[in-house]
């Protein structure tokens, strides 16, 4: 049914090594991190996306 790394299975192994390494209190912690990578990630995207795009213009706008 599932192919790959992540199946079922493989993801509640990972989630108990985690909670066995970190413990339960720190697991807060690791996803408020996790969670502002992933947003100044998906932020810096957009930001390029849009550098990029005014780029564009400007270029189009020269011709």
């Amino acid at each position: 049914m599932f192919e790959g790394l992540f199946q079922p299975l493989h993801l509640l192994v990972i989630l108990a090594i985690v909670m066995i390494i970190f413990g339960p209190g720190k697991l807060p912690q690791l996803g408020e991190g996790l969670g502002k990578g992933i947003r100044d990630f998906k932020k810096a995207l957009s930001e390029g996306e849009r550098e990029a795009d005014q780029e564009k213009k400007a270029e189009i706008e020269q011709k």
